[in-house]
């Protein structure tokens, strides 16, 4: 639970937040909590709400707004994702969620490196941030300076894992590797962007023309925590399909029941090229308060209602 001094620190970063989007001529929306179709997502597991389900992203009615003609739109809203709870996760988080139009997935990129460094300087008091542009963590300084490190998911693989990429998805095993392997290693010197996922791992970004056997998708690391996942968006209504196909499946696979978001799909080839981003602020509170659990950077945790 937050202190009156954090719960201060946490709304100057919201503010900070709202005014980076602001000045760069984006709209703020918000959008329901509760859809009676989610996107088909596998690993997320949903809550429900009578007839309804709570969003685990703002993504689909997002998408939909850019279908209508908004070309740069950001929210910050709550989240909720069932049976995740521990130092990094809860079933309630807070997430900022944007996208921009004619961008791809390096546009992005550059602009959480202009992000997280222009709230840096607009925010204070904050323990985990050093004078010299750094991130504090224990006794380790992480420059926040551009450019941050770009490294492809198979490079990082071969660095750390021991073990390919593309023998960790055969075997079943990528995503344990990913934890366990390879994230502890990642933005400490500096902020890492790991990018170009295998395209079985990016159900929602495009696939890149060049090397059709990856995503167009990156995570941000910031000492060995997530902090972010954006792509350049996947925006062909029946490769989309497909996709989602596989998804249900596997929902179902596991016993659970999911739909398909026709009304997404019957708009997504209105959106054109966009790039798009989610941010865990929780995440990025705690790292800036210097914590190393999202707890101490949240006014409550469930445990605490």
């Amino acid at each position: 639970m937050l202190s009156p001094k954090g719960l201060r620190q946490r709304s100057d970063l919201l503010q900070a937040i709202r005014s980076f989007f602001l000045e760069r001529d984006y709209i703020e929306v918000d959008t329901p909590l509760r859809l009676p179709v989610l996107i088909p997502e596998a690993h997320l597991i949903p809550f429900a709400s009578e007839d309804c389900l709570l969003h685990t992203s703002p993504e689909l009615c997002m998408k939909r707004l850019l279908a209508r003609g908004c070309d740069r739109i950001f929210q910050i809203c709550h989240c909720f994702r069932k049976e995740e709870r521990g130092r990094l996760h809860q079933t309630e988080f807070a997430m900022l969620e944007w996208y921009h139009k004619g961008w791809d997935y390096f546009d992005l990129m550059r602009q959480c490196e202009e992000l997280i460094g222009t709230l840096t300087r607009m925010v204070s008091g904050f323990a985990g941030i050093a004078d010299d542009n750094r991130l504090c963590r224990g006794d380790r300084r992480v420059t926040l300076t551009p450019p941050w490190e770009r490294l492809p998911v198979a490079e990082a693989f071969r660095r750390h894992a021991g073990i390919s990429a593309a023998e960790a998805l055969r075997a079943g095993s990528f995503d344990e590797v990913l934890v366990t392997g390879v994230e502890p290693n990642l933005g400490w010197d500096r902020p890492t962007f790991l990018y170009d996922y295998p395209v079985e791992l990016g159900s929602l970004a495009r696939r890149n023309q060049q090397n059709p056997a990856v995503a167009e998708r990156f995570e941000l690391y910031i000492t060995g925590v997530e902090v972010a996942n954006g792509f350049s968006e996947l925006v062909d209504p029946q490769e989309q399909r497909q996709r989602f196909l596989r998804e249900i499946e596997a929902v179902q696979r596991a016993g659970r029941t999911a739909g398909m978001p026709e009304k997404l799909l019957a708009e997504l080839d209105l959106i054109g090229e966009t790039a798009g981003i989610a941010l865990g602020l929780d995440r990025l509170c705690m790292l800036l308060m210097g914590q190393t659990d999202i707890a101490l950077a949240t006014p409550f945790i469930f445990e605490e209602l």
